[in-house]
């Protein structure tokens, strides 16, 4: 008997404890089936309302106590608590970071489907098929369009969490302590997809470190076979992207808004700032465009789109350094400010303020 027991994967043994409890069980007694026991992060009064409307990120100033010894540890699970101690979902534990707890489920979600409550594992699967099939809806990928974001945190219920794809390639980026905790697990979700053949972890080092992680050696922790640059496509015009750039390498989240360029470019002279790997320039460009003008400072960006600008017959392209070029102010019928490829720059040199993708 205990060597057929051995042979029972851990997941499977899991699910049949659940199936020993009531089918209205409460979420504090799936809690209290535990076998290491769940701490319980209790929230100030007033508090609750907001994470119940759907807020997953609590943040430390909105907890009164924590009950449970030992105290948890960052990437623990824990119970999220009114001021009653009554229960109201669960989540990922952090006690560095200003964000003490990141929710994963409510507790009608939970009861209603125990076999997600404290599981992970689970939860990952089930979310980031959700996400998949939520893409596929929407026409991603298409002939047209390879690249695009497949997991976008808070959007798709997984706070901290964002993947890219670029055409057979993931980039996943992680800026939470409990994304780092579960990296095998994640890794394995996406892998699972029938595209994918390559992925590569960016772990966003400043965010994590307010997390409480210590990334200080990166190249040794997350070696990668994955090239240095990568060419996608995204409403039929090609970029040539560095994996190493800004964010996941690509602003797979402005896809809307580039195409949205290109419908209001026709014969007007077109001035795009912090232009990075062309996106806004080349729609612009597509869109019929009298000129366009992009420029960023950092030069390798300007060098990329030049090669793939071929794609829509334009060849002549101006750049500048930001720094300099602010001083030129000719007539310009639309611009188009990104500020994201430019926050490594010299503050005080900035001339513009607002955010990013304002026009």
């Amino acid at each position: 008997m205990l060597k057929v027991m051995q042979l029972i994967p851990a997941r499977l043994i899991k699910a049949l404890s659940f199936s020993s409890l009531p089918s209205t069980a409460t979420l504090q007694e799936i809690a209290s089936s535990q076998p290491k026991g769940v701490a319980k992060v209790v929230l100030k009064k007033g508090k609750t309302q907001l994470f119940k409307n759907g807020s997953p990120m609590v943040y430390s100033g909105a907890v009164d106590r924590i009950i449970g010894r030992p105290p948890p540890r960052t990437g623990d699970i824990v119970l999220v608590a009114d001021g009653t101690e009554k229960p109201i979902g669960w989540g990922l534990y952090n006690s560095v970071s200003m964000f003490s707890v990141r929710l994963m489920q409510l507790e009608e979600e939970a009861t209603r489907d125990p076999s997600f409550a404290f599981n992970m594992e689970n939860l990952l699967e089930a979310r980031i098929d959700a996400a998949r099939q939520l893409r596929v809806s929407l026409g991603l990928p298409s002939a047209n369009t390879n690249a695009y974001r497949l997991v976008n945190s808070e959007g798709d219920r997984l706070s901290g969490l964002i993947v890219d794809v670029f055409g057979d390639l993931a980039v996943i980026a992680s800026s939470a302590a409990w994304v780092e905790k579960y990296k095998q697990e994640i890794e394995g979700s996406i892998s699972s997809i029938d595209e994918i053949n390559h992925i590569k972890w960016r772990p966003s080092v400043e965010i994590l470190k307010e997390e409480g992680i210590n990334l200080s050696d990166l190249k040794e922790m997350y070696p990668s076979a994955c090239p240095g640059t990568t060419k996608v496509m995204e409403n039929g015009i090609f970029y040539a992207i560095s994996l190493d750039g800004q964010k996941t390498g690509f602003y797979a989240d402005q896809r809307e808004n580039r195409q949205f360029i290109s419908t209001m470019s026709n014969s007007k002279k077109v001035l795009d700032i912090c232009c990075y790997s062309g996106g806004f320039t080349l729609n612009a460009a597509r869109g019929g465009a009298a000129s366009v003008t992009g420029f960023t400072k950092c030069i390798r960006h300007v060098q990329n789109f030049k090669l793939i600008s071929n794609a829509i017959n334009k060849e002549r392209w101006t750049s500048h350094d930001m720094f300099v070029f602010r001083s030129y102010d000719p007539k310009w019928d639309v611009l188009v400010y990104s500020s994201g490829c430019c926050n490594n720059g010299r503050k005080e040199d900035y001339c513009c303020t607002t955010g990013r993708s304002s026009m």
